[in-house]
């Protein structure tokens, strides 16, 4: 149990020879190599003590600022960024960006930012509405108008779809049969998902649990994102959404580009020969999603879905691809779209996320 405030154990860097680790690395190269321009500010919430140096360097950013809270071990980064050359300048800072205002340690950086991401822990700001709101607030007070906020966090529709099957197939199996328990883990090849707090109803903030892949000594500790709630504070806070896509989704809209870095690592078995995901690592890029946001530029139009689109890259909503069930057996052309109302999201998205077609909004936001 991590105390509240306290860093998790997920702060700690995967090791490479982790399939989950070698997933995750693909997803980030990718937002990094579509979002990132040239010459680029980037604000790393919670960098960790391994922050993706090489990915910057390939991004060619002009600037770098990491931030993390102390235990992180982003002291130890600072020492060892400014003993070697780079391309690049960096700011370390130590602080919580989700419990105290940004602008009291980045003065001179207000409205600086071109991108602000978040890789690792949006999902632990969900632990109180208070934690979510002052972290969306520091990011769209470090943007510029017309920067992106980007990240991966977990999809809470796949995570809670699974966790809502196995309490229907317990129900089902115990005939009326101790009624007031409830299943508290979802279990696959790859993971187990254990829940704190045995129940039937999602609360907005503070659903905590546990996540620990298979053959990895660590469990992370987590809370479902609630993302109507996330769309709501991010609007508050001046962020437009802009897309929230499945892993799984995303892969498939990346794979021309980016199969080959799975096909080319040895013993890690990830992708068929076409470059399709195996079912292990679909199941695990499914309990994970993306979420981009964009503080509107008043002097430029609405924001595109995509800002530096790789080839054959299809950012289309059709309800078969949100589903993120199935194989995509051909490719698509690809396009962008402008961004879509909270009506239009209504019609399309998880009620928790962009994972499985049977959680839906009721209404619009």
């Amino acid at each position: 149990m991590v105390p509240a405030g306290s860093y998790p154990a997920a702060v700690v860097q995967r090791p490479p020879e982790s399939p989950h680790h070698r997933l995750i690395e693909l997803v980030r190269t990718a937002l990094i190599k579509i979002f990132v321009p040239p010459y680029a500010t980037v604000c790393d919430l919670y960098c960790g003590k391994v922050p993706d140096e090489e990915k910057w360097v390939e991004a060619q950013i002009g600037h770098y600022i990491g931030v993390d809270v102390a235990a992180s071990g982003v002291s130890e980064v600072r020492e060892a960024w400014e003993s070697q050359r780079k391309s690049y300048t960096s700011q370390f800072f130590e602080l919580d960006p989700c419990a105290e205002d940004i602008n009291l340690h980045l003065q001179d950086k207000e409205n600086q930012a071109d991108i602000v991401c978040c890789m690792h822990h949006l999902q632990l700001c969900f632990e109180k509405e208070e934690k979510a709101k002052t972290l969306l607030h520091n990011v769209s007070s470090l943007l510029k108008p017309g920067g992106y906020f980007f990240g991966i966090t977990a999809d809470s529709s796949t995570i809670w779809a699974k966790y809502q099957k196995n309490v229907e197939a317990y129900h089902n199996r115990s005939s009326g049969m101790k009624p007031n328990i409830v299943p508290n883990c979802i279990r696959s090849e790859s993971y187990m998902i254990t829940f704190e707090v045995e129940e039937e109803k999602f609360p907005f903030f503070g659903k905590k649990y546990q996540l620990k892949f298979a053959n990895d000594m660590f469990t992370e500790t987590h809370c479902l994102v609630h993302f109507p709630s996330l769309l709501r504070l991010a609007r508050e806070a001046g962020l437009e959404y802009v897309e929230l896509q499945n892993l799984t989704d995303f892969y498939d809209d990346n794979r021309a580009q980016f199969a080959s870095m799975l096909q080319d690592a040895a013993g890690y078995n990830l992708v068929d020969g076409r470059g399709r995901l195996l079912p292990r690592s679909y199941d695990i890029l499914g309990l994970y999603t993306t979420f981009i946001f964009q503080k509107p530029d008043p002097d430029v139009g609405p924001p595109l879905m995509t800002p530096f689109v790789l080839k054959n890259v299809n950012h289309s909503h059709d309800e078969g691809d949100l589903q993120g069930n199935g194989w995509k057996e051909e490719e698509k052309n690809g396009h962008t779209e402008t961004s879509q109302g909270l009506g239009k999201i209504t019609e399309q998205k998880g009620i928790l996320g962009p994972g499985p077609a049977e959680l839906r909004f009721s209404e619009a936001l």
